[in-house]
């Protein structure tokens, strides 16, 4: 990816999850970012998600919002294929994806038989597709699809043309990876890449390590990860999604500006 031009950057809701959908995206207009990303589904049970069924009133507000700012919805966060995952369970999430012209849809694999999850990816992307929507698998160290290797096998055994990996800075080096290792990859297994910056020294223990990816993450430039390397390995298409979520966050709108100001800083250029 070229690094000598700021390209379209969306807003992941992680980094400010406490503000709902249409607030979202007015600040993220206000910003300067051109997508976000809504977590209509908890990533756990109990979690925090944001339910915007086609006709209710939660759902005019939000694509009356992405209609004034032109913000478009790059994609849904987060299913978690465990198990007991069952595809068809997500129809109603992805009835409010594809009203919001969503086009990715994030997942993560939770599931220790490969083979088992390989081909629940693969109904979930086949399920998918039916919606003109592809799927990006994300990988996490405490979870059984661990490290970028994982993601890989994960997908290329699913074989599906609209599943991919979702690069998140943080976990690409966390769990042993560089960005050396995205280089050479077929172009379209990369479709969507999250930006952050951590500490050099990771967590000691797992508790730490996830903390650290849910509230513990810093702005880009302000830590060590191999950013630049991380961009310049990058394909030139990739959506880039800024998802930075702080333990002690300023308020919501400053936090936006300065998410998207530290990110085009990235780029040689000043933003926010």
């Amino acid at each position: 990816m070229r690094t000598d031009r700021l390209p379209a950057l969306a807003l992941a809701h992680l980094t400010l999850l406490q503000v709902p959908p249409a607030e979202l995206v007015a600040l993220a207009g206000r910003a300067g970012f051109a997508a976000v990303g809504l977590r209509l589904a908890p990533a756990h049970p109990g979690g925090i998600a944001y339910a915007c069924p086609p006709g209710s009133a939660a759902f005019a507000e939000l694509r009356a919002r992405l209609d004034g700012e032109g913000v478009r919805v790059h994609d849904i966060e987060f299913v978690t294929i465990g198990p007991d995952f069952d595809p068809a369970a997500l129809s109603p999430v992805l009835d409010q994806a594809a009203a919001l012209g969503a086009a990715r849809l994030s997942a993560c694999g939770d599931d220790p038989d490969p083979a088992r999850l390989a081909a629940r990816f693969a109904a979930l992307c086949d399920l998918a597709a039916t919606y003109a929507m592809g799927v990006d698998l994300e990988w996490m160290g405490w979870r059984p699809v661990a490290t970028l290797q994982d993601a890989l096998r994960t997908v290329r055994a699913a074989a599906r043309p609209n599943g991919a990996i979702l690069v998140d800075a943080l976990h690409l080096i966390r769990n042993g990876g560089a960005p050396a290792d995205l280089r050479g990859l077929d172009p379209g297994l990369i479709r969507a890449v999250q930006l952050c910056d951590a500490a050099a020294t990771p967590p000691a223990r797992r508790e730490g390590i996830i903390a650290e990816a849910r509230g513990g993450r810093l702005l880009p430039g302000a830590g060590a990860l191999p950013l630049r390397a991380l961009l310049e390995a990058l394909p030139e298409d990739a959506v880039l999604s800024c998802e930075i979520p702080l333990a002690n966050p300023p308020p919501p709108e400053r936090l936006a500006r300065e998410v998207f100001a530290a990110t085009a800083r990235l780029f040689g250029q000043e933003g926010g």
